[in-house]
């Protein structure tokens, strides 16, 4: 009998492969939203498409157009929009209609659960990427990066960004008291920052005390990353350093990402605290 019941366990799938997919089960959720996708996708475009009308102006010196500077900046953006903010809100959903209740009696182990929402969030960040930076190249002259250091820059600031945006996502679903609160919750924060990382204003024209707390939080380096993958270094001189701090957005990022694991293992829970 004790052999039996060890053959069972030995049998189980493991966490990483349950988490691929749940993943699975997340995109095909997310897709079959019709409303959430298109919304979630043509919202920062035409934001993007507003701005650069908008402010049409060339950075002296450097022949960049300030429509494409938005374009880079709103596609690291276009990260905290698919991550933080769909996963802020989505994971709250999940609680209030007992999604995760039923995930916890299957048995999920939570890491799988999270596996599944970055999976969600990497494939929906891939795709909201490219529909910005195509918008860019067709209305306002953004070139790709011509570079292999240039699209190593991409890669890794898309992955600690896209990992640790998730993660805040989850965190702050915790804070919510149901679905519809959740909006709320995540949308104050989410438009407060992009003002305050330079992604709606140039960072050159940010006094030193919002740059300070853009500073603090993921998106100010997410759209920086982009920006130096995106724009010629002439612009570096734009940035509140001077220059691209690839060590640092490397660094702060990585951080974030720890952090994200911590707050997510301190507040993360399967049931409302009413239910117990």
């Amino acid at each position: 009998m004790t052999a039996s019941v060890l053959d069972r366990t030995a049998a189980l799938p493991s966490v990483l492969r349950v988490g691929l997919s749940r993943g699975g089960i997340e995109l095909k959720q997310f897709f079959r939203q019709k409303e959430q996708v298109i919304f979630t996708f043509t919202f920062p475009a035409l934001i993007l498409v507003l701005l650069g009308s908008i402010f049409t102006d060339t950075f002296e010196g450097t022949g960049v157009t300030a429509g494409q500077v938005f374009a880079a900046s709103m596609a690291g953006a276009g990260i905290i929009a698919t991550s933080f903010l769909n996963l802020g809100i989505g994971v709250a959903q999940d609680l209030e209609d007992h999604t995760l209740k039923r995930l916890r009696g299957a048995p999920i182990p939570a890491t799988a659960y999270f596996i599944g929402k970055v999976i969600l969030v990497a494939v929906a960040s891939i795709a909201e990427v490219v529909l910005l930076v195509a918008v860019g190249m067709l209305l306002f002259d953004v070139e790709l990066p011509s570079t292999a250091d240039r699209w190593f820059t991409f890669a890794w600031v898309f992955v600690l960004g896209t990992i640790s945006c998730s993660l805040l996502g989850i965190t702050i679903s915790s804070v919510a008291k149901s679905a519809q609160g959740a909006a709320a919750v995540v949308n104050v924060p989410y438009v407060a920052l992009q003002f305050l990382s330079g992604v709606y204003i140039p960072v050159s024209t940010l006094p030193d005390w919002m740059i300070d707390i853009g500073s603090f939080f993921p998106i100010k380096w997410v759209a920086q990353g982009f920006r130096s993958v995106f724009l010629p270094d002439g612009m570096m001189s734009m940035e509140a350093a001077g220059s691209w701090e690839h060590g640092t957005t490397a660094l702060a990022l990585a951080a974030w990402c720890v952090i994200g694991v911590v707050l997510c293992l301190l507040t993360f829970r399967w049931t409302n605290r009413r239910e117990g």
